[in-house]
């Protein structure tokens, strides 16, 4: 296909990576070590339109179409850390989508906006401790008590859980009904009875906060139910779709930085009397590597034109062929990346074990792919479902 960004997507492009080499990356060494990076960084990206680019102007965004997020997703990777890109593309591409489809004026007034301008912190609550990919199991539940919901549960794996001024929150309305029981509401976290019951101690993605949450009769007006009662899972299910493939994007993009810094390695290190990059079996590897990026990105890329086509163009749901695509992305783009960081881990040897090359944190930070937004085996049997199989 031909290049899907315009001259005004590369000066977005531009706008993002200079606010990630100049503003972030300096810091991001640090903002590891503390496992935490400063809520300044959510204001300023929505100063620089970054969250908001391809809302419409009436929801706070600029009115671009997807390639936009597409663009930004692909950029963020510089910074040299999952877990700010992480946090933020949670910001803008998985708690915030689903409150621009069903939100109320009001909702978007005291929700959506002030998430795009930064200003409000947003996660997005799904997982439980008792449930994972299973979204039908989940036990936290709201009963209805005049205008209010009183809801009470947990949720577990919370990205900017610990800080969120709102939460994106899927709970059962009708704990007898299964998938037709789910709802979904706007959650402020300032409400009484809300806990954040410990912050989470990860593998990798260190700097993104994540966290166990837990309600204890927290009462919240019915007004902040999204779209209808019972209809949750539907609405979670067109959600997931932008969240798996801004995801596949910006890993596709990380592998692939991953890559160019291991050949630029090659190059420096000599063993053996010449570069090791010179060597023909890591050169085929290479070679391996750099063909699979280019598969993974045309599938990626291919997936995004027809989201783009049915979401943002014609206004439409999202098809079950576009949800086979992305779920065939983010399954060919998780297997890839983690390919592609295992093996430059192994081509820098030694060092590639030692904290102080970015390999490590990369080889740590994408295990997560696999599993965060839907595991491998998740995704490659809904693959198989929409196939009819």
């Amino acid at each position: 296909m031909t290049s899907p960004y315009t001259e005004a997507h590369d000066l977005f492009r531009k706008t993002v990576r200079n606010f990630v080499e100049k503003e972030l990356r300096p810091h991001i060494d640090q903002w590891e070590e503390d496992e935490i990076f400063p809520r300044e960084v959510f204001t300023r990206a929505g100063e620089l339109g970054i969250f908001g680019a391809h809302y419409p102007e009436a929801h706070g965004g600029s009115g671009g179409d997807y390639w936009y997020s597409m663009a930004k997703a692909e950029e963020l990777p510089r910074v040299g850390a999952g877990g700010l890109p992480m946090a933020l593309l949670v910001q803008s591409d998985m708690a915030t989508p689903v409150i621009s489809d069903l939100g109320t004026p009001e909702q978007i007034e005291e929700f959506l906006k002030p998430a795009l301008r930064g200003e409000k912190i947003a996660s997005l609550g799904v997982s439980e401790p008792g449930c994972g990919s299973d979204v039908a199991a989940m036990r936290t539940w709201a009963r209805k008590d005049g205008d209010d919901y009183v809801i009470n549960g947990s949720k577990t794996f919370i990205t900017n859980g610990t800080r969120a001024d709102f939460i994106t929150l899927m709970l059962k309305t009708d704990p007898d009904a299964g998938h037709a029981g789910i709802s979904i509401v706007t959650f402020p976290t300032d409400v009484r009875g809300f806990h954040v019951s410990k912050k989470l101690k990860k593998i990798g993605n260190w700097c993104s906060d994540t966290a166990e949450l837990f309600f204890e009769d927290c009462r919240i007006p019915r007004r902040y139910l999204l779209g209808e009662e019972g209809e949750g899972f539907r609405y979670l299910m067109q959600n997931f779709q932008s969240e798996r493939l801004i995801g596949s994007a910006s890993a596709t993009a990380g592998a692939r930085l991953s890559l160019e810094e291991g050949i630029q390695y090659g190059t420096d290190r000599v063993a053996f009397g010449k570069p090791i990059v010179k060597r023909e079996v890591w050169q085929h590897k290479i070679a391996d590597l750099a063909t699979k990026l280019e598969a993974a990105e045309a599938l990626v890329y291919r997936a995004a034109d027809s989201y783009n086509e049915e979401r943002y163009v014609k206004g439409e749901p999202v098809s079950f062929n576009t949800t086979k695509l992305i779920s065939m992305a983010k399954v060919f783009v998780g297997d890839v990346a983690g390919e592609v960081v295992d093996t430059m881990l192994q081509f820098h040897g030694g060092w590639g074990y030692i904290e102080d090359f970015r390999v490590a944190r990369a080889w740590r930070d994408q295990r997560l792919f696999r599993i965060g937004g839907g595991t491998s085996e998740t995704m490659r049997y809904y693959i198989a479902k929409l196939m009819g199989l």
